[in-house]
């Protein structure tokens, strides 16, 4: 095959590395991008997108089972519903499609040539992949790395037969009767609450000693509240052993060592892994390039370049947060700094949310963050038990806090805990990017009704004149 000669190489087309690689040709640079799989990476394909459409469905039908039962919008009479896990699939496979596709037009769009294939680096300059059709030279004057990464798999619990990863837990074709459950992060919460609403007996197993622990308890406190509701059964300081009857899980149980030191067998067809995740630094011939590592990951700069000249990495293989929209916005920054644009890495704050039931959105510093890089502090919340819009749909549990210094009132954090506050994310993080302080936040005017509302209301009630509480 004819080697191909660009001035920007992609490896990896997710989210970090589709968007560097649109933004590079829309700027007129002659770029390719290496993928084996399809276009979205995990986020697209078998993670963000696949997990919300499951979750989505779950809470519909979860919804139409509690108003059927009379338990909830009074005024509404339904009969007993059904739920079909693998059409639920099948649309969610559809969304998948039409986003792929639809990353894959916009490549084309920006005359971006895509090669299907897994790559391997001979040199800073060069790779070669594997295709179909045989191996494929691609050389290029800069190279963006962006391979993300995978799920960390236990040695006691490796994936394959009962034990699986969120891959296979969405590909399922139906709720399994038992689940486990372990770790208790935002996938494995996420996972586990959306199969019980679909009629899954759940377990979670943890580690540590409490749920979701990059969040601080007073926003965990009130999903831990719904696990109990939903009747989600929680070992905290627990640690899973394997499977009872070996590998292949032959007694249909997992074992747990609990807090206490004792054993527990824990009936179940599933065990769904979800520990976190690690990035994906082999099997592309790292070895290859003479690459300063930062842990695990590799080490960039506020440019994303790494310690070797013309050579960029983005995305979870870079660090903490492994985010999706952190590799987008990575991505879009390193395209324009190679057309020799003045950019950095300058960005206040990453929002992070966690689509649980209730769902938590965190941006900026925590109080306890705040106070512990040394700011002394006024913060406040604002109930949704004293927001109109939540009281209409029955979504009274949570709250927005607010968190800011107390000399100046610059804001230096916004978090929430409730229905739908993921969409509370953008406001958020307008507000840290902008630099706004108190007074800022309490003046604008939200609508109303609107969860939006409780805001301000935190803002007012940190400078001591609420409103509305």
């Amino acid at each position: 095959m004819k080697d191909i000669t660009c001035q920007v190489l992609v490896v990896g087309a997710g989210p970090g590395g589709y968007v560097a690689a649109i933004r590079a040709g829309q700027l007129g640079l002659d770029t390719v991008v290496v993928e084996a799989r399809r276009p979205g990476g995990t986020c697209l394909n078998v993670g963000c997108i696949p997990s919300k459409a499951l979750i989505h469905a779950a809470d519909e039908y979860f919804k139409l089972r509690e108003v059927a039962a009379g338990r909830r919008t009074p005024g509404i009479r339904v009969a007993a519903p059904e739920f079909d896990l693998a059409a639920c699939r099948d649309w969610k496979d559809g969304i998948v499609n039409r986003l792929t596709n639809g990353v894959a037009g916009l490549l084309k769009k920006s005359r971006v040539k895509t090669v299907e294939g897994w790559a391997r680096f001979r040199d800073g300059k060069t790779v070669a992949v594997d295709t179909a059709l045989g191996t494929q030279v691609i050389r290029a004057e800069h190279v963006i790395i962006a391979t993300g990464s995978e799920p960390v798999e236990l040695p006691s619990l490796p994936f394959g037969g009962r034990v699986v990863s969120s891959t296979e837990a969405l590909a399922l074709d139906r709720p399994p009767e038992r689940l486990a459950v372990v770790g208790a992060g935002y996938i494995g919460l996420e996972l586990g609450i959306a199969f019980r609403k679909l009629g899954s007996a759940v377990t979670v197993v943890e580690a540590t000693d409490r749920i979701l622990p990059l969040y601080d308890s007073e926003l965990t406190r009130p999903v831990g509240h719904r696990l109990r509701e939903l009747g989600i059964e929680l070992h905290l300081g627990a640690k899973a052993r394997g499977l009872a009857g070996g590998p292949d899980g032959a007694e249909g149980a997992l074992l747990v060592e609990t807090a206490d030191g004792g054993e527990l067998r824990l009936p179940a067809d599933k065990v769904l892994v979800t520990v976190g995740r690690r990035p994906l630094t082999g099997g592309w011939g790292r070895e290859e390039l003479a690459l300063d590592m930062n842990g695990p990951f590799i080490a960039v700069d506020d440019r994303c370049r790494t310690s070797m000249r013309g050579v960029y990495a983005i995305g979870d293989v870079t660090g903490e947060p492994m985010l999706a929209h952190r590799a987008m916005a990575q991505g879009e920054m390193v395209a324009e700094v190679i057309a020799g644009e003045k950019r950095a890495w300058d960005k206040v704050a990453i929002p992070a949310v966690c689509f649980t039931d209730p769902e938590i959105v965190s941006v900026g510093l925590s109080p306890d963050q705040a106070r512990a890089a040394g700011s002394e502090i006024k913060t406040a919340l604002f109930p949704f038990q004293a927001n109109g819009r939540a009281m209409t749909t029955e979504a009274e549990e949570g709250f927005v806090r607010i968190v800011a210094r107390a000399d100046n009132h610059l804001v230096l954090g916004l978090q929430a805990v409730g229905a739908g506050v993921s969409e509370l994310s953008a406001a958020f993080g307008l507000a840290l990017e902008m630099g706004c302080r108190l007074e800022d936040v309490a003046a604008t005017i939200h609508a109303h009704p609107t969860l939006s509302e409780a805001i301000p209301e935190a803002a007012m009630r940190a400078l001591g004149r609420a409103l509305h509480i």
